[in-house]
């Protein structure tokens, strides 16, 4: 895996967030998570499949909705946004497979997934 990937959260599509890697710490993570999870509903609402990416400045935020999960990754604009949505794709992939067990039974404690950072390093920026 390359390094394309500048920030990243995984969260519910209640918008918990799981698990955050950002290098701008100016936003809450759980409030990030509940603005993409309200965005993604009404986007939802208004057509199929919700919100799959938005620009701000010079980044490009990528939405990947799977298995009831949000996996959002931000890149430079210049980075093409296919090479972005396969990153988190590898990357929802070792989520589910490390996390498959716990998210079973899982008791809503966020803490669970702190250790994700370990196993995608290789995928985010420093």
């Amino acid at each position: 895996m390359s390094k394309i990937i500048k920030d990243l959260w995984v969260l519910t599509d209640s918008g918990i967030v799981l698990f955050s890697k950002t290098y701008d710490q100016k936003v809450n993570p759980q409030l990030f998570g509940a603005l993409m999870s309200a965005l993604n509903k009404f986007a939802e609402a208004l057509t199929d499949g919700g919100i799959s990416s938005f620009e701000k400045s010079d980044l490009r935020f990528v939405i990947m909705k799977r298995r009831k999960f949000l996996f959002i990754g931000s890149s430079l604009k210049k980075t093409k946004e296919k090479k972005v949505i396969d990153e988190l794709k590898q990357i929802s992939d070792i989520f589910f497979r490390i996390y498959a067990e716990d998210l079973i039974n899982w008791d809503n404690d966020v803490r669970t997934f702190s250790g994700f950072g370990d196993y995608i390093d290789k995928s985010l920026e420093e």
